[in-house]
Parts: structure tokens; sequence; C-alpha cells
């Protein structure tokens, strides 16, 4: 079973998400550590009450870019992490841990990229980008993490209708529901039951 690191900024519904298939068995892996930038995120609280070991690391508790790079690297290798799902998490990844992790990073984002992404493009901002656009339709990416925003090869995509009615706050509730699901159906995909093949 693969042991996953969680790195998320805020709210952490894609990382209960992910709590809540692994348990079920609908993931064959376990979430053993969640990082956040934000020693405040829900998704650090979420993680307590599973039992999740937990870690904040940013520029309050390290100095510099680097040692942000290895004080998490360090925190994925001690906890035995196989794969790094980055779900809403606001900061780049470091060099070192890109490395160690190449093809092992899965992030998820609120549009069909390479659209409405990059700097600065998360959450509502996403889902105001595409309205103002005019775009009939977005949707959700599933990618593996790069050196940029956004950037990395695409693994999944799923489109979702623009209505001619919503609002970025209407758009955004029914993508979200969308986002879960794909991100649960990629996991499962990338992470099979093996324990059944002789």
């Amino acid at each position: 079973m693969k042991r996953l690191g969680i790195l998320a900024s805020h709210r952490g519904t894609n990382f209960q998400a992910i709590i809540d298939a692994c348990q079920s068995g609908k993931v064959n892996a376990t979430p053993v550590l969640a990082i956040s930038n934000n020693s405040k995120s829900e998704a650090l609280a979420r993680a307590d009450r599973a039992g999740i070991a937990t870690l904040h690391i940013s520029s309050q508790t390290h100095c510099s870019a680097a040692a942000i790079d290895s004080a998490m690297l360090d925190a994925l290798r001690t906890h035995k992490v196989d794969w790094v799902i980055t779900a809403g998490y606001m900061k780049k990844l470091g060099p070192k841990t890109l490395k160690a992790f190449k093809r092992k990073i899965v992030n998820v984002h609120p549009s069909l990229l390479p659209k409405h992404g990059g700097k600065g493009m998360f959450g509502m901002k996403v889902h105001e980008s595409v309205i103002a656009s005019g775009d009939p339709q977005t949707g959700i990416t599933i990618h593996w993490v790069d050196e940029e925003y956004d950037t990395g090869p695409i693994i999944a995509q799923q489109v979702v209708a623009v209505e001619p009615t919503d609002t970025a706050a209407l758009l955004a509730k029914r993508v979200l529901t969308h986002e879960h699901n794909l991100l649960i159906e990629t996991l499962a995909t990338l992470m099979p039951d093996r324990s059944d093949k002789k």
C-alpha cells in the first residue's frame, strides 16, 4: 500500500476526499503526512482528526526557499512517503523535492489547463476568470507537478459546462464535486490494488 504525503494551504476538501477514499478502500494508499504553509489551515485540522501526522513549513519556520525545500524533503523521507499530492497548495515545490519525487507528485487544478492556470490562479480566482472570459466550458485537470505553476504534463481532465446563469460561486460549487471524483478516480488508477495478483 502506497504512503501519501498531502500538501494543502487552506480548506483541504480534496484532502478530506482522499482520506475518505483511502479509508473506504477506493484508493490503495494511506495518508501518513500532511504539510501546510499555513499553520491555521483546515487541512491540518482534518489531518489531526484522522490521526495523520502534521507539519507546518513556511517562511515563518524556515529562513529561505532552500531551507523549506530541504525540510519538506526530510519530512517526506522520514515518513517514508511514496507519493505526494498537492491539493490546494499555494507554493512552488523546491528542486530537491521535485527531483526526489519525479513523476510521483500530483496536483489538481479547477480548470482545463492551460487555460486559467499559473501564478495567482487558485480558488475563486479561477472561476471568476472563467466567467469573465465567457468560456462555455471549464473543468478539472490532474497533472504532474514541475518547476512552474500548473505547467506539468496532464494526467486527466474532465469538462464541466458553464451555465448562462452561473456566478463564480455557483460554478465553483459544481466544479468541486467533479474535482473530488476525478481526483479519486485518477489516484485509484495510478495506485492500483495488486493484492490479488500472484
